[in-house]
């Protein structure tokens, strides 16, 4: 955000840590060493900006079961 003066879109994705967004000079990553991770059950984590919850982006995981609520590991793991 502080280079782009935004969040990366929700095309842009996680991707935009580790490759230039296209048309984007101000760009000054990479910002990761290596790809992004996927999240503890191997899976890719799902990022929306703006987001829903009274943030400026979502960023979560839908736990081990890989769908949306559940409880215990099978809970999402969210940053709201």
């Amino acid at each position: 955000r502080l280079d782009l003066g935004r969040y990366p879109t929700t095309e842009e994705g996680l991707q935009a840590l580790v490759a230039q967004p296209s048309g984007e000079a101000s760009w000054n990553g990479p910002y990761l060493k290596k790809a992004v991770p996927a999240d503890p059950w191997g899976r890719p984590y799902v990022y929306a900006q703006p987001g829903t919850h009274g943030g400026d982006f979502d960023l979560f995981s839908y736990g081990k079961d890989g769908r949306p609520g559940g409880t215990g590991e099978d809970a999402d793991v969210t940053n709201w």
